[in-house]
């Protein structure tokens, strides 16, 4: 499982990402001296360290190397934040405090991508009745807000007095 990149590490990989075709040390030396002071040797010493950790493959290319991204910006943070979350004490807990970290922009984004994992996908017409009845619902906000949810065995959720699966009240 990939390290967080160091941040060196991630303005030279910012770069290769955004550019997205070989590029020599040259390239992103002058790239990066638009923001900072640094030395060729620097610049090399951590293409080199990329090369070597996975990063980046190089070809030769006169006397120089033109450096690829191996993967990309995505796959690197899905990679960070799949890590992240394995490491929790209780994972489902740590998607919640998550997602209730993220905008409504972020939110929206989520759920273009769990139609997209599910085959459900983001390109859809929510105005066709057919695709809209065989698509799962959207979570909670679909529901009217007076109205409890029912379960598999036609009981309410969430309403007082309600009986649980063995018959007795809460």
């Amino acid at each position: 499982m990939p390290r967080q990149l160091g941040d060196l590490e991630d303005a030279v990989m910012t770069r290769v990402w955004q550019w997205n075709r070989p590029v020599t040390v040259r390239e992103v030396l002058e790239d990066l001296q638009k923001e900072r002071s640094i030395a060729y040797t620097t610049v090399m010493t951590v293409m080199d360290n990329l090369h070597q950790k996975g990063w980046v493959r190089r070809e030769v290319d006169g006397r120089a190397y033109r450096y690829t991204s191996v993967s990309t910006r995505a796959a690197y943070s899905a990679a960070l934040m799949n890590e992240a979350w394995s490491q929790s004490d209780s994972p489902a807990a740590a998607l919640v405090a998550f997602f209730g970290m993220m905008s409504t922009e972020q939110r929206v984004a989520l759920r273009d991508a769990m139609r997209v994992v599910q085959g459900d996908g983001p390109t859809e017409d929510p105005a066709d009745p057919v695709e809209r009845a065989e698509r799962p619902p959207d979570g909670p906000t679909d529901l009217p807000v007076d109205e409890p949810a029912e379960d598999a065995r036609g009981t309410t959720e969430g309403t007082e007095g309600a009986e649980n699966a063995d018959g007795a009240g809460r």
